[in-house]
């Protein structure tokens, strides 16, 4: 190639009109080869990251409606991986919808996991991603306070167990809907694993420390450095066997927006959440 463009050269090195054009072609022509050859390396590269993926997954968000006790549909994202049955149930914080797992659903399919992201009937909106939920609540007249989602949770919980061929899940929830899963799981049966993104005293009327006293199961609880007190108490009677309480040292965030790209140290949750996972896959 380099041949060639040095026998051009030598053919207008006498005119000098020529041999400025030739310049110009030549930076243009060698532009788009370092552009396409940064392409091509950039493009084994992502075919490398893929490759150290679970097997390349392949990614489908499927819409799909549950029912809960009171015949409410339940609206909820299915991120399925390579066809792996679904075993993570992710409920969201108060004022949000399905939408606060948008990313971190796509983040545990690469760590080989499937999942269900569900609209409960007290959110509203994240991410672009509005509560359906919560809106069908509303318009039946129904309420939608905190407990009042224990059931959709539930529900959801009934249908991702019979999905998963009757093998117990695990279940996430975020800040209100921590401490409900906190409260759902420690005798659910469907239910082998909690992780509780902020878990507090949220609830009217239910004591949840004393609700979750001596937990016999797998549970992994964060929150943001200054909540980090708060949870302690709120595990002050739970059983320390199968227990990780990651307590940052830095500032962190509020419910499972620790797991959000956007949240500095999201890295250092996400170590000790997977390593959790994993322990108990």
């Amino acid at each position: 190639m380099y041949s060639a463009i040095k026998y051009i050269y030598d053919l207008t090195k006498e005119n000098f009109i020529m041999k400025k054009c030739f310049i110009i072609v030549f930076v243009i022509f060698s532009s788009l080869y370092s552009c396409n050859h940064d392409k091509s390396k950039s493009s084994n590269m992502m075919k490398e990251l893929n490759e150290k993926s679970v097997n390349n997954p392949n990614i489908f968000v499927v819409k799909t409606l549950l029912f809960s006790k009171d015949k409410l549909p339940i609206s909820a994202d299915l991120y399925e991986v390579n066809g792996l049955k679904p075993t993570i149930l992710l409920c969201h914080q108060a004022g949000y919808s399905r939408g606060e797992y948008k990313d971190t659903a796509i983040k545990l399919n690469y760590l080989g996991y499937s999942c269900l992201a569900i609209d409960q009937r007290s959110g509203n909106e994240i991410n672009d991603i509005k509560n359906e939920t919560a809106i069908r609540a509303k318009d039946k007249g129904l309420p939608t306070d905190y407990l009042d989602a224990k059931q959709d949770i539930e529900a959801a919980i009934d249908y991702l167990y019979s999905e998963n061929g009757n093998q117990p899940i695990v279940l996430v929830g975020s800040s209100y809907s921590a401490s409900l899963v906190l409260i759902i799981g420690k005798n659910n049966p469907k239910v082998k694993m909690v992780a509780a993104f902020s878990p507090g005293e949220y609830l009217k009327g239910v004591n949840v420390t004393k609700t979750i006293k001596n937990y016999d199961k797998p549970l992994f609880v964060t929150s943001s450095k200054n909540e980090v007190i708060k949870v302690v108490d709120l595990l002050k009677e739970v059983n320390t066997d199968n227990l990780t309480h990651f307590k940052p040292s830095f500032k962190g965030i509020h419910g499972s927006r620790a797991l959000w790209e956007s949240t500095d140290g999201n890295d250092q949750y996400w170590k000790v959440f997977q390593s959790f996972l994993n322990d108990y896959k």
